[in-house]
Formats: structure tokens, sequence, C-alpha cells
């Protein structure tokens, strides 16, 4: 796995450090919105057929409407001022065509512009997606994930309206206003010139207003995201928040939360209000002392009533292009805020990447798995060592336990295994390879991990299995299932291997998640199994059939076991007693027994003084 997206998509940032999602880069604040734009820009340009279909569509009904003027010049002169009827009705029925060839254009425009907006927006979601799942885990520690989500769904729906209403509506009213222009000055110079000297008073404060309504778009983005969070998190620990009845609690404190981003939405509205409004005072006393001075003329006789009509008609369309012009400058820069948002969770650069020229597995090795004076701090904790010194040589086959108080590092041992995290010093050797010169995904091939607390997604019984290998064939998904055990309980669910399991598999005991767990390590064929507790959750009868799963998935397989309960362990090939991130002891259960004080204290804790022996004997019988 490496930093990059998907290879469809382009990298539309280059990252340049990690930062939390909550900071803005202040070079990205101060950027423009076009500049922002800019670098979504490659996406679009994926599309350029369309892009040309949709801008031809758009220029032809520029044209048509830009004719429609001179169609009620001629309405005026030579129906009704000339009073024939003829000409009236030839001058009209020039007119509805103009109207239906109008229609037919806004059609095609509206349609490609809808759809490349779509279709951009998909490709911009696919590429953050892409990225965010190579990002280490502990991003993820450190970012809620109800703010990322907001990111991947509201700012890209954000955005998606731009791409393809608001600049659609953008370019269509440029155009109008360039060429109603054009028509104003060959109509009449006089009166283009008043409209012209209002366009510099309208522009004002679209440039003005539009910052202000930048940053607070961006704000509100913000406390949206906190608000989609914030419910997240109470509807995943509701049972949680029944049980200690404090559900109107929650309520009044999302109540804040939502009132909280209204607060900062209000503000927003009121300063895209505010540029509306002088957009449209402006434009309308343009609009109204140009009538007046035509009108004048008209009534000199200087100018004829069919060039003021179209006159009038040119001018209303100017005002009509740059007041839409003005609106979606406003959404433009609300996106900005959305942009700049996406753009942040795209620069942020992953710290466990795949080395350019990665090393691969040799045939014949010494150790299956070498810990070398392993140290380790968490980023979150740089003054605290999680694991200090840690030596450890593993050989193929061998079953080894890490044992010792909550807090002593085996946990933060198999993260670094499985590369979550690279140790500050020493090294990790997979068959004698550091596994930082492997590719990330050959390395994490290797390795399986069943988890205390057993993580299902929200599919059927077959995809949770196969997610394990996604090439597996159904009879090796059945085969896989039988070995663990869950094969019994499965053809008991209404669907069977189709069965959907809910979130987190929500449908199914802590047992059953378990076997169904150990079905996707046994399918996924590991050389290195990893079990972290995988049985202290579970009531004895659960506990009785996975323990014959991981019988079944441990043999003759390199097996590193998380384990505070002894009596799960005792028949080890070697168990290892770590406490405060270091290894204390290491030997069979007999040896530790007879010389280890930790080992002692911990046994004792379990089975009393005195019993140690017969109380793990009684288990184990």
């Amino acid at each position: 796995m490496s930093n990059n997206t998907d290879p469809t998509h382009p990298n539309i940032a280059t990252p340049a450090s990690t930062v939390p999602i909550e900071s803005a880069d202040a070079s990205n604040k101060s950027a423009s919105s076009w500049k922002l734009f800019s670098q979504l820009l490659p996406f679009v340009l994926n599309y350029k057929k369309t892009m040309i279909a949709a801008f031809a569509a758009l220029i032809f009904t520029a044209i048509v409407n830009l004719s429609m003027g001179q169609g009620i010049r001629y309405v005026f002169d030579s129906g009704f001022v000339a009073n024939s009827e003829a000409a009236l009705n030839q001058s009209l029925a020039i007119l509805m065509g103009l109207i239906f060839l109008g229609s037919i254009g806004t059609f095609i425009r509206f349609y490609l512009m809808t759809w490349l907006g779509e279709r951009v927006i998909a490709d911009i979601r696919k590429a953050v997606f892409a990225h965010i799942v190579q990002l280490h885990p502990s991003y993820f520690e450190e970012n809620r994930s109800g703010e990322i989500m907001s990111r991947l769904t509201t700012d890209t729906t954000l955005l998606q309206s731009i791409i393809g209403s608001s600049l659609s509506m953008a370019m269509r009213s440029v155009l109008m206003v360039i060429g109603a222009l054009i028509m104003l000055l060959f109509t009449n110079i006089k009166l283009t010139l008043i409209v012209l000297a209002a366009v510099p008073l309208v522009i004002v404060p679209i440039l003005v207003i539009g910052r202000r309504v930048r940053t607070l778009s961006r704000t509100s983005q913000d406390r949206i995201a906190d608000v989609g969070a914030y419910a997240g998190e109470i509807v995943q620990q509701i049972k949680t928040v029944q049980s200690y009845n404090r559900e109107s609690f929650e309520n009044n404190a999302f109540s804040n939360e939502v009132e909280g981003a209204f607060a900062v939405a209000k503000k927003r509205i009121m300063q895209r209000s505010s540029m509306f409004a002088a957009v449209s005072i402006l434009s309308g006393l343009a609009v109204g002392v140009m009538v007046w001075v035509g009108g004048n003329d008209v009534i000199n006789g200087t100018m004829t009533g069919g060039d003021l009509a179209a006159f009038v008609f040119y001018a209303i369309m100017v005002a009509m292009g740059v007041a839409t012009v003005s609106e979606v400058m406003g959404e433009l820069q609300r996106a900005a805020g959305a942009t700049e948002r996406l753009l942040e969770l795209m620069a942020v650069k992953s710290d466990i990447l795949s080395p350019t020229s990665p090393l691969t597995l040799p045939e014949s090795y010494q150790h299956h798995l070498s810990l070398q004076q392993v140290g380790f701090n968490y980023p979150s904790r740089p003054d605290k060592a999680a694991l200090k010194d840690i030596t450890l040589d593993i050989e193929t086959g061998e079953t080894v336990a890490l044992v010792g108080p909550s807090g002593a590092g085996k946990s933060t041992l198999f993260e670094l295994l499985l590369r979550f995290y690279d140790p500050q010093t020493g090294s990790i050797k997979l068959k004698d390879v550091d596994i930082r010169q492997l590719d990330l995904s050959e390395a994490r091939q290797q390795v399986a991990l069943v988890p205390q607390q057993p993580v299902l997604f929200s599919n059927n019984v077959i995809n949770n299995i196969r997610y394990g290998r996604p090439d597996a064939s159904d009879e090796e998904v059945y085969a896989a299932a039988k070995a663990a055990f869950a094969d019994e309980f499965i053809q008991k669910l209404p669907a069977k291997y189709e069965s959907y399991l809910g979130e987190n598999g929500v449908r199914l005991s802590g047992g059953q998640k378990q076997r169904i767990v150990i079905a996707r390590a046994i399918l996924n064929d590991p050389a290195l199994l990893l079990l972290d507790e995988a049985t202290s959750a579970l009531d004895a009868e659960s506990e009785f059939q996975v323990q014959k799963a991981l019988d079944i998935l441990m043999s003759n397989r390199t097996t590193l076991i998380i384990a505070h309960r002894l009596a799960t362990v005792k028949n080890a090939d070697r168990i290892v007693v770590m406490d405060d991130g270091q290894i204390v002891a290491q030997g069979t259960h007999d040896e530790l027994v007879a010389s280890s004080p930790l080992y002692q204290r911990l046994a004792e804790l379990q089975f009393g003084n005195g019993k140690t022996e017969q109380a793990l004997e009684s288990r184990d019988r």
C-alpha cells in the first residue's frame, strides 16, 4: 500500500506533512477560491468530450436567446408600429421558433452538466476514500470518524451542486452578459455606457462580501460535521446512553450542537442575502436609469420603440446575468470552504508506506519472526515508552503466549507486527527480512488477527467470511466455516450463508461472531496467527466451541497469543511475561511458576495461594 490514490483518479493535492484535519493550512486559508477549484480540474478534464458537448450546447443556447432580442425588435417595429398583421404573425412565429430551439439547447446543456457534476463527484469520492483507507491507524485515533465522513459525504454533495448546476448557470450567465453587452453596443452606445457604468458597482459587493461568505461557509461545514460526529457516536453507544438514563442529557447536548451550527448558518445567510440585495438594487437602478434615458430618446424621435424594447431586453438580460453570477459566486465561496476541507484531508500523508523497491520473502530463513531491541512510543504519548528494548525470536510452528498486567505492551506488540505503527528503535523481521523493507500488503498477508472483540461488517455471512480471501470459492468458504465450527449455527439462520448480519454482526451472539472471524482467518490461511484474548468475553459453552476452532486454526502454524487467563496458555511452547513494556521472563509454565515472581503473582490472583497447580490442572480437565 502506498500514499497514492486510485490510479484511475488524479491526486488532487500534493501532501506535505501529516496534520490533523481540525487544523487548516495557513496557505490554504489565504488561497483564492479559483486556486482551490483548479486542484479539482483534473477530475473534470477526464470527461473532455462531455465538457465540449455541454459548452457547445451552452453557446447554441446563448446565441438563440440573444437572437430573441432582435425578434422582439422586429415584432415592435414591423408588427405593432407598422400595423401589419402578416408581419406580426411572421415575427411571432420566428420568436416562437427561437424559444423552441432554446429549450432544446437548454435541455442538452442541463443534462450534460448535471451528468458531469454527478460523475466528477463520484470520482472525487472514490479518490478521497481510496486515500482515507491508506492512512495510518493512528490518524483515526486522533480524528473523529464523523468528521471524516462529513468531508466524504456532505462536502462532496455541496461540490456536486456547484459543478452540476451552479457552474452551468455561471457559464451561461457570463456568456449572456458578454453577448448582451455586445448587442447593446450595436443598438445604442449611449445607453450601453450607462449599463457599463453600473457593472463595477455591482462587482464590488460580490468581491467584498464573498470573502466573508467563504470564511463563514468553512465554519458552517465544520459545525455540521460536529453535529454528524456527535449523533454518530450516540447512536453507536445507544445502549450505554439508555442504561444510564441519559436520553434527556444527550437530547439537550445534541440540541446545543445543532443550534450552534444554525447560528453560524444564520451569519452566512445574512451575508449572502446582503450581497444579493446590493446586487439587485444596483442592477435595478441601472436598468431604471437606462429606461428613463431611452424613453426620452423614443419620445424625441432619436430611437425607435423596437430598438428600446430590444435594448430593455438585453439590459434586463445583463442585470439578470450579473445577479445570477453574484448568486453563484456566493455558492462558489461556500463550496470553497468544502473544497478546502477535502484538500486538507487529501493532503494528509500516511506514516506507514511501502518502500520504493520492496524485498521479497526468502524460501529459507533462520527465524520466522524476530524482534531486535524494539522500542516504541505512541505519537500521542511521546514521553511514555510503550515498548522498551524488546528482543524475541520465534520459530516456525511455535506457539508463544504473551502474559502480563494491563498496559504491559502486549497489544502494542501486535500492532507493530501488523505494521499499524513502526518502532522508533530496533527492527521487526519476518523470515529474516525487516518488515519495513517488504511491500505493505505482502507483509500483512502473512498475518491474521483474531481480536478479543470480533469485527463483522454490515453484510451477509458468506461475504464476512470471504473478507479473509476475496477470491475464495463458495466451497472454500463453507469448508472454512465447518473448520471453525460455525456451519452448524449458520445453517439455522433464515437465509443460511446469505443471511444479513446487521451492523457489526448484531444478530449473532458473541461466540457465533468469534467463530465467523475464525472462519475468516482459516480462509486467509496465514503463516503467522495473532490471537488477542479470543475467548475471554465468552461463556463456557461458547468458549469451548471457539477453542475447538482455534485449535484447528493454530495447527502447524506460528502463533502468538495474548492471554490474561493463564489456564488457556499453560500448554504453549513458550510463555513470555511482559511488564511495563519489557520482557521480564520467558519459559514454560512450570519454569515460570518456579522462577518468575510476576507470573507467580498472576497465577495466585487467579487461582488462590497454594492452589495454582491444582486449579490449572482442574481447569484443563
